[in-house]
Order: C-alpha cells, then sequence, then structure tokens
C-alpha cells in the first residue's frame, strides 16, 4: 500500500506556507505547469487533485504520479533548472504559489520543513528505483498488479484504489498499450482478484505475483 505520509505536508506548516504565498485557482484539466518551463515556483495543493506526467513531441504520455491535498510539486526546479514534468488538474484545483526568493527564507525560518523535502526526496528515489527494477525485470501483468497495490488503501478491512484510473491511465503509468491492461484486468475481474464499486476499485485479494 502506497505510504503518503513523506508526501503531504502537516497541516502546521501549510498554514505557514500559506501566509507567504499566493494562492491560485485552475479549472479542471488546466496545465498548471509545462515540461521545459523556466519557471521556479513550488506549488502546494490545497483542494482537489492533479497528475504529473512527461510526454513526447508525438502526443504520447507517461505519467508518473496524482496528488492532492497537502501534497507538492515543483521542489526539482529550486536547483535553477526547468520543469521537468507536466501538471495538469484532474479537477478544480487551488494552490498555495511560493516563489524560489520567497521559498529560501521560510525555509531558513522553518527548518522543520527542510527536513520534510529531505524526506520526501529520499521517498522518491526509493520509488524511482522500485519503478526501474519493475519496468527491468517484471512482465505487465505484473507491473500491473504491483500498481494497485501500491495505490490500494485499507477501508473498513478492504483494499480500496481512490484513484479514478482509466485503463489508458494504468497502461500510461506501466508502460503497456490500453489493449493489454484491458486483457489484465478482464483476467483479473474473471479470477474474483478486483471489482468495480462506486467507481472505485476494490482488491477482493492479492492478486499474484505473475500470472
Amino acid at each position: 500500500m502506497r505510504d503518503r505520509t513523506a508526501e503531504v505536508l502537516p497541516a502546521p506548516l501549510i498554514e505557514k506556507m500559506a501566509a507567504v504565498a499566493t494562492t491560485r485557482t485552475f479549472g479542471k484539466n488546466a496545465i498548471i505547469v509545462s515540461e521545459g518551463d523556466e519557471t521556479d515556483s513550488l506549488y502546494v495543493v490545497l483542494v482537489g487533485r492533479a497528475k504529473i506526467f512527461v510526454s513526447d513531441e508525438n502526443g504520447r504520455e507517461v505519467q508518473l504520479n496524482q496528488i492532492g491535498p497537502g501534497e507538492y510539486f515543483g521542489e526539482v526546479t529550486l536547483d535553477g533548472g526547468p520543469r521537468s514534468a507536466s501538471v495538469m488538474a484532474l479537477e478544480e484545483c487551488r494552490c498555495a504559489v511560493v516563489k524560489r526568493s520567497e521559498f529560501t527564507g521560510f525555509l531558513e525560518r522553518n527548518p522543520e520543513f527542510a527536513l520534510h523535502l529531505v524526506r520526501k526526496l529520499a521517498h522518491r528515489v526509493r520509488m524511482l528505483t522500485d519503478s526501474v527494477r519493475s519496468l527491468a525485470l517484471m512482465d505487465v501483468y505484473g507491473r500491473v498488479a504491483r500498481l494497485l497495490l501500491d495505490l490500494a488503501e485499507e477501508r473498513d478491512g478492504r483494499l480500496v484504489v481512490e484513484e479514478s484510473l482509466t485503463h489508458r491511465d494504468i497502461a500510461s503509468r506501466v508502460g503497456a498499450s490500453r489493449e493489454m491492461i484491458s486483457r489484465i484486468f478482464s483476467d483479473l475481474t474473471d479470477g474474483g482478484y478486483v471489482r468495480k464499486e462506486d467507481h472505485h476499485l476494490v482488491i477482493v485479494r492479492k492478486p499474484p505475483p505473475r500470472w
């Protein structure tokens, strides 16, 4: 199951950051930042959900992550480089936006945020290492099973994937075709491993590591 504690800011830090930030609202499907941009602001999601993705000149897209309230993005640009990925609002989002010039002073006054940032970056390195391992060593089914278990959260004794994911979304995240994902989900559903309830995916029993 995904551990979001390294990603979500504690409420006191969100309040401190909101006090020095500019608040902006982005409509559903709006691009908040674009890969390659030279902007250097840090964004904290206050309300809503967004996806982080990379794409090529042919429009092919790979989704890296989805984030929600309390999570932030843009810290990579603090080294002075361009945006490494694009971010799009999946629903209306309200964000606290802090410019790099203001963020430096904020870090000096709030060293607990610096510690949170270090822990988050370490967590991301671990996630990227796991992703590279799965892409190199797992087949498509194995990557799907791992993704579902990573995203699932326990709700009333059941494992539920709260994110609303289409087969195209999953294909983007595991590096496969939508058709392949549809076949895998058909097998998982027929085998009694997963089912849809109230627009959420429920893992009825843990999928086997290999199919």
